[in-house]
């Protein structure tokens, strides 16, 4: 199973970095999101309100209030803490060895403290220059899954039909 855990959100500076997050994580099945931070009721009310609305994938959003506890309790149920950085190694180096474990991914916010490193059993980057976490996080789920979204089939009150031109939309009630 793979995580995501979004470290240190900010409400009004990252609000909508981090609900585009929480969306790739929806697309990439992502079951269990944490972030630490401020709490923001309202970034949790809007996700769980889009996925009544598009079909529900996400099992658990929850907000931690002390990441290292929580970093350690994942790491003690077996999951390898993948920190996702400019400064890591590059994924193409490990990514092969990450395919089939359980992850919990993290993806920073404001300068990541010293701590998230050590913790980490890879610091990994795409590229070691300046990118958005949204492309490290999107770039990094691609891979794992080979070029092979697993996207599920998934059921809502809004389904979108693939179209070449226009829009198809159905809205069941």
């Amino acid at each position: 199973m793979i995580l995501l855990f979004r470290l240190s959100h900010r409400k009004e500076r990252d609000k909508r970095i981090t609900t585009h997050l929480f969306l790739s994580a929806r697309i990439f099945n992502v079951k269990e999101i944490y972030y630490s931070g401020e709490k923001d009721s309202v970034l949790e009310k809007n996700i769980t309100s889009m996925e009544e609305k598009w079909g529900k994938t996400i099992n658990k959003i929850e907000y931690v209030k002390n990441p290292k506890l929580k970093m350690k309790d994942l790491k003690n149920k077996g999951y390898k803490i993948v920190h996702l950085t400019m400064y890591g190694e590059n994924y193409k180096k490990v990514i092969e060895k990450l395919r089939d474990a359980n992850l919990c991914i993290i993806v920073g916010s404001e300068k990541v403290p010293g701590w998230v490193y050590d913790v980490s059993d890879y610091n990994i980057s795409i590229g070691n220059q300046p990118h958005s976490e949204i492309t490290a996080f999107a770039v990094f789920m691609y891979e794992i899954y080979k070029c092979n979204l697993k996207i599920e089939n998934i059921k809502g009150k809004i389904k979108i039909v693939p179209s070449p031109k226009g829009k198809t939309v159905i809205v069941n009630e």
